[in-house]
């Protein structure tokens, strides 16, 4: 008697299939993709955070786009089990108790900061977008006090009753706020992206 074949598994789609073909651990690699190709953000030679870089898929396309002479360093609170290149450092960690010791060892100056941080999800819409946001108020902070003048920030919230606060937050910090739904994202998904670029000194802004 033949034995069945297993099922397939439901979230299996065109971008998870071209994924494992390309050897990223995830198909959120192409979200990443969509917006590096309208925004630009990474370059050859950048210094770029990646918040929430487990299992690894954005840190391995980061690290490709800064190339050798350019740094990623990636922190989750999973590890990451993929080799990285050497450019790449990772640190595991709560990014909502991230403490000064380990803000002085990743370093300041960066580039770019990149969030792909999103909660376990319960079920509840209201609650997990703001779960959400609170992520991403924690990436917003981090970017604030890391990035370079002019530098870049990238996030993922869940839509909300907060999303329109943090969009304006992001707006008071830089000198463009863009809002982008990648074609990969899943149809369902209520995950939507948050660009800023020309990150306005702090300093000089007031907020710290």
């Amino acid at each position: 008697m033949k034995s069945p074949s297993p099922k397939a598994n439901k979230w299996e789609d065109h971008y998870s299939r071209l994924a494992r073909k390309e050897n990223f651990p995830a198909r959120s690699v192409y979200k990443l993709q969509e917006i590096q190709k309208k925004f630009r953000l990474i370059k050859k030679g950048d210094k770029v955070l990646d918040l929430g870089c487990s299992p690894g898929s954005w840190t391995l396309y980061a690290s490709d786009l800064a190339g050798e002479k350019g740094t990623i360093t990636g922190i989750d609170l999973k590890k990451v089990e993929i080799k990285m290149p050497s450019n790449v450092r990772i640190y595991n960690c709560d990014i909502l108790e991230i403490d000064d010791e380990l803000l002085s060892s990743i370093g300041r100056d960066f580039n770019v900061v990149i969030s792909d941080m999103a909660p376990s999800t319960s079920g509840n819409k209201a609650s997990d977008a703001v779960r959400s946001f609170d992520l991403c108020v924690a990436a917003f902070n981090i970017a604030k006090t890391l990035l370079v003048p002019g530098g870049s920030f990238l996030c993922k919230i869940f839509q909300g009753e907060d999303f329109k606060k943090f969009s304006e937050m992001v707006r008071a910090a830089f000198n463009t706020q863009k809002i982008f739904k990648p074609q990969s994202s899943r149809k369902a998904s209520r995950e939507i992206y948050i660009v800023g670029l020309g990150f306005k000194d702090s300093r000089v802004r007031g907020f710290e």
